[in-house]
């Protein structure tokens, strides 16, 4: 046999390598080094004994055919090695693990090699075990964090359809503390893509949660990261302001000492209100783009929906949806969720494409007459579940006799005028120009700029101009536009 043995040495370098490293072993290159070790052809043969895994270049495949009895054994653990003839050539087999079903290592070589030589044999068995466990246990690993991340997920949809029950029943009995607390503040986190894995590893347990918080990879938008922070705090903690956790307190300071990342935080709600929460955190991450330090908290506005007449606007909102009953659940959940979310990332949420979320949505559309793409039924459609969400009972009330009023007659309220005032009493005078036109417009900033005679670009810098100022979320996630749209028109009643 030929080459110029290195010795262990040189297997060792490439045990290092690979060791340093996250792909799979590359099982060649150990066999290519002891190839030149020994000159000799080497293969590793699958445990069926049919199949070549890998080997070295002009590997004579027509020596396995007459050992085959004998790989057989090696493959199932009868055998650790064996020498034998086959095809004229003096070949070498070692069994690659402890035990069977496992592949074998053959060696093939014209002559009968050096004791030494021949020792290099079962040290490559021994290092081929090795990478192949590590590379299963990587593997492994790799499964165990994406199931994991998976089931974050589905616990996550279960909170932002109101369902703790449902989240509860999705952990298998392997209940998360997150989900044992009476409140919780979602930390919208927007960073490099890159960074998503490590960061959520970084404070994993090993339950997959992250101790009594849960951090999910937004299946809408690549650069987010959910994270779902307990807040058991009394309201009216000195400062007005719960005690940030030992996550928050975490992610605040990754914010501040990185550039490239900015945090919206969302006031504290029951876990049924998930849904709400999350949509306070992606506006707060709009006004973190200029806040100090890249972090903003809510604002904590009054929500339209508790200024107005209660039992008027609660049958206003019965009246509109009482058609989703005659709708499948499913497509009223979805629905609910397109409400706060594209429905690109809806789909993404569900594992559903994005065809089958729109005929979902279509379906709820036909029921309630109301087109969801137009800003103004959308907005209409967000406020009455808003309030159903926040109604007494399930039950109609005695009122519900009567005609239900309109929106307009709900929205002439004097708190609903003061509410509005409030809101967009920040806006400079042409960037309320710019937003009226966009929403005119259903959100098309091409059509807003002709109409107002500017460029798109400008168009979408007043935009971006208005987020930061009412800190509100408009182009991402659009969770602002439905107040915005209510706030607009309840102006321009009173100018009428």
């Amino acid at each position: 046999m030929q080459g110029q043995p290195e010795g262990l040495d040189g297997l060792l370098r490439e045990v290092r390598r690979q060791a340093g490293g996250e792909a799979e072993p590359d099982i060649r290159r150990v066999l290519d080094w002891l190839h030149r070790q020994t000159g000799a052809h080497v293969a590793l043969v699958a445990h069926d004994t049919r199949t070549v895994e890998s080997a070295t270049a002009d590997f004579p495949s027509g020596v396995l055919r007459p050992i085959a009895p004998l790989l057989a054994r090696l493959c199932a653990g009868q055998l650790a090695s064996a020498v034998t003839q086959a095809e004229g050539l003096h070949v070498r087999c070692e069994g690659i693990g402890p035990h069977g079903p496992r592949p074998v290592l053959v060696v093939a070589g014209a002559v009968e090699p050096a004791p030494e030589t021949a020792a290099l044999v079962p040290h490559t068995s021994s290092v081929l075990a090795m990478l192949r466990q590590a590379g299963e246990s990587d593997r492994s690993m790799r499964d165990y964090q994406r199931k994991a991340r998976q089931l974050r997920l589905a616990v996550l949809h279960a909170l932002m359809a109101g369902g703790p029950v449902l989240a509860r029943r999705m952990t298998g009995g392997d209940v998360p503390p997150l989900l044992e607390a009476r409140r919780l503040r979602i930390h919208l986190l927007r960073c490099p893509s890159a960074d998503r894995d490590r960061i959520a590893q970084l404070h994993q347990d090993p339950s997959g949660y992250h101790g009594r918080d849960m951090v999910v990879h937004c299946p809408a938008f690549n650069e987010h990261l959910i994270c779902l922070v307990a807040d058991d705090e009394e309201e009216g903690t000195p400062g007005g302001r719960a005690r940030q956790p030992g996550l928050g307190e975490t992610l605040i300071r990754l914010v501040r000492d990185n550039p490239r990342y900015a945090l919206g935080i969302s006031g504290a709600h029951p876990l049924g209100a998930t849904a709400e929460a999350y949509s306070q955190s992606a506006h707060a991450l709009a006004a973190a783009r200029t806040a100090p330090g890249r972090v903003a908290f809510y604002h904590g506005q009054t929500s339209l929906q508790s200024l107005l007449p209660r039992q008027p606007a609660a049958h206003w909102a019965r009246t509109l949806l009482q058609p989703l009953d005659s709708v499948p659940r499913t497509s009223a959940d979805i629905t609910r969720l397109a409400m706060t979310a594209p429905r690109s990332g809806v789909a993404r949420l569900l594992g559903l494409s994005r065809n089958t979320v729109t005929a979902h949505i279509r379906q709820v559309e036909q029921a309630l007459g109301q087109d969801l793409t137009d800003v103004r039924c959308h907005a209409a459609v967000h406020l009455a579940l808003a309030l159903s969400g926040s109604a007494p009972g399930p039950g109609p009330a005695d009122d519900d006799r009567q005609p239900p009023p309109g929106l307009d007659d709900l929205l002439a309220v004097e708190a609903a005028a003061a509410w509005a005032q409030a809101l967009l009493r920040p806006l400079h005078a042409r960037h309320r120009r710019t937003l009226q036109a966009w929403l005119d417009t259903d959100t098309d900033a091409q059509q807003a700029a002709l109409r107002l005679g500017i460029s798109r670009n400008t168009v979408r810098a007043h935009l971006r101009a208005a987020e930061a100022t009412l800190g509100v979320d408009l182009l991402t996630h659009g969770t602002g536009i439905p107040d915005l749209v209510h706030a607009l028109h309840i102006l321009e009643l009173r100018l009428h």
